[in-house]
This record gives structure tokens, sequence and C-alpha cells, in this order.
């Protein structure tokens, strides 16, 4: 490690203690920095990264709700509004019992880099509670979502801040949120989305991180003139990344072998097909069952626990050409990656935010795998926000192929600028130099250009 770098990360562990998923984001972007910051020392004796690291509005609150019981419960609410200097800020919100404000700094500083990538003019935010939305009823859904919005309606607005869904967070959570802005500020405006299709929503918005990391993934195999036809893929996960990863992989002539869930994980040989599919989707997203429904419907498919105190996870343990992490961050470690590359794995797209550990992603990299880093793998999600926003301010409605095709144009974007960005800088091939350099530099001469601010 330089000593740029060492003391860098010596002042964030100091200012920022228990909070090693921003750490690591942190780390991980500064060493591919070292290229630029060399290079251009303008950006160094402004501070420019440091000014990035640094929230520019950090905003925490209680959440108090009553529970079906008439009991009163009190969460926890955030919104890191890290940077908008090409663009209001943009970013999820993620409901579950895991949130904290480490773990939302480092998604919020990820989404910087993501949302420069994406070409469209959007800063980087993330918000959340530890609020977990899991074996609640609607009616409690609906109490915590109000409670959650007459804090946060203060600070976003369609030229302000604009949250959109995560972990925990989808259509229903996003229809109540909306309803309690709109009330309390009079309004109907773009303010969040990820909004139901006839109150401004945009068609392949629920399908987009899914859809944008296959076509990421296409895009790196075809400069190895090779395609994702007849390749057998591990999925992680069973929410709306994963569900849209499988069907995507379906169009193109892929087979999903894999998904799961916090309990356990299925392997069907055969693949998910898309009837297959159309199971998983009422399970999780109507009846909210667990994956292991799966391996008791469909013959040949099998079901395996997960023991959180294994040294590896079995799902990425099986024979494949492509993984698809599109579950958690930090769900595949150091051995996950080294038993990916020795059963044959050559593509990771990730579908999920930092999935792999810093010791895998050395693994992927020395390697020379196609390894599509999560900032610039998973963006399609966010792409199709910024359209939505799009839509919203003009008052139109895109057909789903058009989206689609935005959607697919702007994947193809991200990975050329990925691809130019890394072979600039002397480390052609490398995704997560690219990703990081191509992500910081738009943002890095915005900040220069408007001054210390």
């Amino acid at each position: 490690m330089s000593k740029y770098v060492s003391d860098l990360m010596a002042m964030v562990k100091a200012k920022n203690p228990a909070e090693p998923e921003f750490h690591q984001a942190v780390q991980e972007v500064a060493e591919s920095l070292l290229l630029v910051l060399d290079k251009h020392p303008e950006y160094r004796s402004a501070k420019i990264l440091e000014r990035i690291i640094e929230p520019e509005r950090l905003i925490m609150f209680r959440v108090p709700w009553v529970d079906d019981r008439g009991e009163v419960q009190v969460n926890r609410g955030f919104r890191i509004e890290m940077n908008s200097a090409i663009g209001p800020y943009k970013g999820g919100l993620r409901f579950h019992p895991s949130v904290n404000l480490g773990i939302l700094k480092f998604l919020a500083f990820e989404q910087v880099f993501k949302n420069s990538l994406t070409t469209l003019p959007m800063g980087g935010g993330k918000g959340g509670s530890d609020f977990d939305p899991k074996g609640k009823s609607d009616n409690e859904v609906m109490a915590f979502c109000q409670s959650f919005m007459c804090e946060l309606f203060r600070h976003i607005g369609p030229d302000t801040d604009v949250p959109a869904g995560d972990i925990g967070v989808g259509g229903r959570e996003i229809g109540y949120m909306f309803g309690m802005y709109r009330k309390l500020r009079n309004e109907f405006t773009g303010v969040l989305t990820g909004k139901g299709l006839n109150w401004g929503g945009s068609l392949i918005r629920p399908e987009a991180t899914g859809y944008g990391a296959v076509y990421f993934a296409q895009e790196m195999l075809s400069t190895r003139n090779d395609s994702l036809k007849a390749k057998t893929c591990l999925v992680s996960g069973s929410g709306n990344v994963a569900q849209y990863t499988v069907e995507k992989l379906n169009h193109l002539g892929g087979k999903a072998v894999t998904l799961s869930d916090s309990n356990g994980f299925i392997h069907d040989p055969e693949g998910i097909s898309p009837e297959k599919l159309a199971f998983v989707m009422d399970l999780k997203n109507v009846r909210r069952g667990r994956i292991k429904e799966y391996a008791d419907k469909f013959k040949g498919a099998v079901y395996a626990a997960i023991d959180p105190k294994a040294d590896h996870s079995p799902l990425w343990n099986i024979k494949a050409q492509c993984a698809f992490p599109s579950a958690t961050q930090n769900e595949i470690n150091a051995k996950d990656a080294q038993n990916l590359v020795q059963n044959g794995v050559f593509v990771v797209s990730e579908g999920a935010n930092m999935p792999t550990v810093p010791e895998g992603v050395n693994i992927f990299v020395d390697k020379k795998i196609l390894y599509g880093p999560g900032k610039a793998a998973n963006a399609g999600g966010v792409s199709t926000s910024g359209l939505e926003m799009s839509q919203n301010s003009m008052r139109l409605a895109w057909s789903r192929e058009e989206v689609d095709a935005k959607l697919h144009d702007i994947m193809k974007r991200i990975h050329k600028a990925c691809v130019e960005a890394s072979a600039a800088y002397g480390t052609a091939g490398n995704y997560v130099n690219g990703a990081n350099i191509a992500g910081f530099l738009k943002v890095a001469n915005a900040m220069m250009d408007q001054g210390i601010v």
C-alpha cells in the first residue's frame, strides 16, 4: 500500500470508527485512483478524493410507529447525501435490520461513482432504516413508511434528492412513502423512483438492475468474441435483481441454475426456465415465502441450508462459466472466489453492491477473468431511475422497448468507459480500475470547476 493510501485510510478510520464496509469501499477506490492522482497532482492538492469521502450532508432521525398489537415501536432512519457535483443526490432506501451508518456510507460512496458512470446527471446518496419489513403486515409497513417520510420529506425533492428502492423497499413501500410525501407537500413530483406504472413509474425499472448486469456480462464476453449462449450461470439472491437476471439470461440463451435467500439455496441442474421463474416470482413477490419451496415443487432441484459459520458458501462451489452475485455485500469471500475460478467460472458480473471481499477481488483480477464490479455492472437500476426522472420531468411515458433500448445503450457506454479508462492508465482489462477511474474523473472535474464548496 502506498504512503498516500495508508495515510488516507488512517484518517478515514480515525474519523469513521467501526464502519468496516465504508473503509473497504474507500480503500478499493483509493488504490485504483493512485494512477490518476500521480498523473494529475491538481486533484490531490484540491483534496478532491478527501472531499468525496466526506458526505455533504448526513441526516439521522427517529421513526416511531404503532404495530398491529397497539405497541409503539421505534426505529432509526438515515439519509446520506454524499455528493451533488453532477446532479441531485440519487440512491436507494434500504429497510433491513443490518442497516447502520457505515453500511449506508459505503453504499452512498459507491453510488457517487456508479451514477457518474451512467452518463446521466445524478449525484450520489443512500438511505434507509433498521426496520425489517419481513413478517410485517401491510398496515404495519404502511405505518412505518408514513412515519419515515414525515421526516425525510424535509430533505428531498425532484431537484434536490431523489430516493429509490433497495433491499426491503419495493413497489409497496415506495407507494406508501410517495403517498405521504404528496400529502405533506401538496404536490405531485418525481421525487421517488420505482413508482407504480399508473402513477409516474417507468417500464423496465423493476427489471433494470438484473437486466443491466446481464448486458454488462454480454459486453465483457464480446471482448473475447464470446456470448452468454449455452453458458451455465450461478445466481445468488431471489429478490428483484436475481429474478430479472435469470429472466434476461433466459432471453440471451444462458442457463441459470441457482437462487438463494438468507436460509439456503437451490440448485437446479436443468436450469430455471421461464415457467419455474414465474413460480419464484409468485413465491417471493406475492406469497413472500422461502426459496426452499422451489425444491419441493420441482423434481431434480436440490435445496441446501446455508451455514453462516462455514468458511465458504457451497453455492459458489458449483461448476459453471458465469456468476451473478445478486444478494448482498461481501457474500463472496476469498475461498468462494478461489472455488469459482477452479470450477470454471471466468465471468463475474455483480448485481449486488460490493458482494466480493477485497481478497476475492484480487483473485479475480490476478486470474484475469472478466470481472465486472458492482458500481459498473449493476448501474442499470439507477440508470433506469434516471430515465424515470426524465419521463416525470417531461410528463411523458416511454414504451417498454424504448426504455430497454436506452438501458442497453447505457450499459454499453458504461462498459466502453471502463475499458477506455483502464487502458488509458496502463491497466487494460482491469474493470475495477476502469470503473473507479471513469466514475471519479467526471465528478472530480465538476468539483474543480465549482470551487471549494
